[in-house]
């Protein structure tokens, strides 16, 4: 009798064991947009990833998230470059929540020149480079952007405006641990090689800019979705923030036509589910 209740322990530790993965792989997903490129994702596993944080200054941020203290518990901050309204917040959230700063090897040895980051917090790759944040099991690989990178200080000491090295802009693939994978493209023009990134890293959901004059405007937005990286779903980014970036989602929608890529044009604050 005690051999059989002993066996069917064994097994149903073993089935238990088969259905867990299971259960974590059809776990959810959530995306808030909290304006500009700033990301909060939640991971199935529970982790918070937080990208390109800029909140306290951005006329687009909902009043309730202008202070860093609402974002919660934070496990990983990504930058994408060293511009202000990606890098703005980055030092006083690092500080905040002690969590490790992923970003371009060029602007995070500047920010630790600089004093602006903790050595021990600033933790530099580069392009096709993968990195498995400490306590994770999530995979973040940097990926070629489109654009420029300068980090502009006011030094303390001089009481000047300098503008110092900041690498080169990246975009992240960011895969979860149930395989769902988020391609947050940063800031970036159009460019042949999106069409390597899908074949090659086949992004579920892609955050793109859709602003223009800085980045992509909604036209080679909807090339980049409908023709180069065919994603399940969109949601646009880096718009309406300053009179410059005109584009929006509806002109996005419009031009993907028959696109069979989702497109979620939430606003500021709001959240979405996967």
């Amino acid at each position: 009798m005690v051999n059989a209740r002993q066996a069917i322990v064994a097994i149903l530790g073993l089935l238990l064991a088969a259905v867990a993965p299971a259960s974590m792989a059809q776990g959810k997903t959530e995306v808030q947009w909290l304006g500009q490129a700033t990301t909060k994702i939640t991971t199935p596993g529970g982790k918070v990833i937080v990208v390109d944080p800029w909140l306290t200054t951005d006329p687009k941020t909902p009043e309730q998230y202008k202070k860093l203290e609402a974002l919660g518990k934070v496990d990983v901050i990504l930058v994408t470059h060293g511009h202000m309204d990606h890098f703005g917040d980055v030092p006083a959230l690092a500080k905040l929540s002690k969590a490790p700063v992923y970003g371009p090897a060029g602007l995070l040895q500047s920010a630790v020149a600089l004093g602006i980051l903790p050595r021990e917090q600033a933790q530099g790759f580069n392009k096709s480079g993968t990195v498995v944040p400490s306590g994770t099991t999530i995979k973040v690989t940097a990926v070629h952007a489109e654009h420029s990178s300068e980090l502009a200080w006011h030094n303390p000491a001089s009481g000047k405006d300098e503008v110092h090295v900041g690498g080169e802009p990246v975009g992240y693939i960011i895969e979860l641990e149930n395989g769902f994978r988020i391609y947050h493209m940063g800031d970036t023009g159009l460019f042949g090689d999106l069409a390597f990134i899908g074949q090659y890293y086949k992004p579920d959901l892609v955050m793109i800019p859709i602003g223009g004059h800085f980045t992509m405007g909604p036209k080679e937005a909807a090339v980049a979705i409908r023709d180069m990286l065919k994603p399940k779903y969109a949601i646009p980014i880096h718009y309406g923030t300053f009179p410059l970036l005109k584009g929006t989602p509806a002109e996005l929608t419009k031009e993907l036509g028959a696109s069979p890529t989702k497109v979620f044009a939430i606003n500021p604050g709001e959240k979405q589910e996967f």
